[in-house]
């Protein structure tokens, strides 16, 4: 039973913290859409997530208008593409044909994102996972919804050097196919290491292998409740800190229960999971930059900041897991930097660079995430970027992603623009020595022995 209490607290929460739902995703398996060539296969796509999804939208607005709690995003992710399209794609044209069948399906039914165009190639591509990774610059410049991702290692398989090397290039290109809007084709492609089957959030959401014919994921997200939480301990010691963060995020998660819940049961469609992760927006008051110095620090990237993240992606994680049985995507903290404005502004002050990024991803959520570094820079330094980041996912056994976004035209001193939750970036300094002959070398870079346990 919900008490008096508790519905106060939680309007006060939205109301005044930014406490919101970033998003429902209903996951749909596209396995049984194969026809017999790719016309016939995009129209059995279309067909099926209009169907399934018709209602998604109306749903989520319903259940935002009873309870009073804000639902931003609405959006669908579907079975890997490459997988579905593997059999009738012969070239890179078949699929992009299937990305805008999935763009004109998010059309249709109204939600904001649509993702699985994606591959796993985490030891080895097809050759229809290659033509797939090759086509996404013209999929992702020729659409406006559909949103990419491709894994390329796991702690049990290695990483997949070839798919890293072609990676650098796409991103190079679909950055250069989408110049004269600040290259924001590339903040709709993500290359994971570990990447979970059920993760709601944009642009890595895919409908994994795993999962049943139909699903739907909440993503809840909460910063400002628990920046202003934190107010009220300032000077405390950790213990203090540590309960603070828990039972704040124990609250924020059965928000997350409670819409997840009711959109299952009003589709019609079984309930996956709740992913609790901090997914901040560019608003004042939303900010896992701000978390960071409410615990302590000047600026995030300032000494202490991969502990004090490390203590507050931990917290997180303890607090969510005590509020649903089936917490699951990524969950914790985000560290996007386009799109939280206390992260820019580390940035503009010289206090966080794109190394403190990538020690900082050892221990939150995701990885180097919305990063725009200089439109020059190479598709090899875009591949050394990516493969460090791998590295770290696969040896640490934790999910680690890069979505590295090369503006064409622009270098350090410049800004990028994005609009909406993407926010804006300052163009982060890359470092400039080669490291060409080590991705050439081609292959892949073997798992660490861990991975035969079963």
């Amino acid at each position: 039973m919900i008490s008096i209490n508790e519905v106060i607290e939680t309007n006060k929460m939205i109301s005044d913290m930014n406490l919101d739902v970033r998003t429902i995703t209903m996951g749909i398996s596209l396995l049984d859409c194969v026809g017999t060539d790719v016309d016939d296969t995009c129209t059995k796509i279309y067909n099926k997530i209009t169907t399934y999804a018709k209602d998604l939208v109306s749903t989520g607005q319903e259940i935002s208008r009873r309870y009073g709690i804000p639902i931003v995003n609405k959006r669908v992710s579907v079975t890997p593409i490459a997988l579905v399209g593997g059999s009738v794609c012969k070239t890179t044209g078949d699929f992009v044909k299937i990305a805008k069948a999935l763009d004109k399906a998010a059309d249709t039914i109204g939600v904001n994102f649509i993702g699985g165009y994606s591959a796993l190639v985490n030891k080895g591509m097809t050759p229809a996972d290659e033509l797939l990774i090759r086509s996404i610059p013209e999929a992702l410049s020729s659409t406006g919804k559909v949103c990419s991702s491709i894994n390329v290692g796991s702690t049990k398989t290695g990483i997949d050097m070839d798919a890293v090397k072609i990676l650098g290039e796409m991103i190079k290109d679909t950055a250069e196919l989408t110049k004269e809007a600040d290259s924001i084709g590339c903040a709709k492609l993500v290359v994971f290491c570990n990447a979970p089957d059920d993760n709601p959030f944009m642009a890595g959401a895919f409908h994994g292998v795993t999962e049943g014919d139909c699903v739907i994921n909440v993503g809840v997200s909460g910063p400002g409740v628990v920046k202003k939480a934190l107010e009220k301990v300032r000077g405390e010691n950790f213990e203090e800190l540590c309960e603070t963060i828990k039972k704040t995020a124990f609250k924020v998660t059965r928000v997350g229960q409670l819409v997840a819940k009711e959109a299952s049961k009003m589709l019609g469609v079984p309930f996956g999971i709740v992913d609790l992760s901090l997914a901040p927006t560019p608003a004042v008051g939303d900010s896992v930059g701000e978390i960071l110095e409410e615990i302590g620090l000047e600026y995030a990237g300032a000494p202490g900041t991969t502990a004090a993240l490390a203590l507050l992606n931990d917290q997180v994680k303890k607090g969510g897991v005590m509020a649903s049985s089936y917490v699951g995507g990524l969950s914790g903290a985000f560290i996007p930097v386009s799109e939280d404005q206390r992260m820019i502004d580390a940035v503009s002050a010289g206090a966080l660079t794109l190394e403190k990024l990538e020690a900082m991803t050892c221990v939150c959520s995701v990885g180097l995430d919305m990063i725009a570094i200089p439109g020059d820079t190479s598709p090899a330094t875009i591949s050394g970027i990516i493969a460090d980041e791998m590295a770290l996912g696969m040896i640490n056994q934790k999910t680690t992603a890069v979505r590295l976004i090369p503006v064409i035209g622009k270098t350090v001193g410049d800004q990028a623009e994005f609009g909406g939750l993407l926010g804006y970036a300052p163009i982060m300094p890359v470092n400039r020595f080669a490291c060409d002959k080590f991705v050439n070398r081609g292959g892949r870079i073997p798992a660490p022995i861990h991975s035969f346990k079963n």
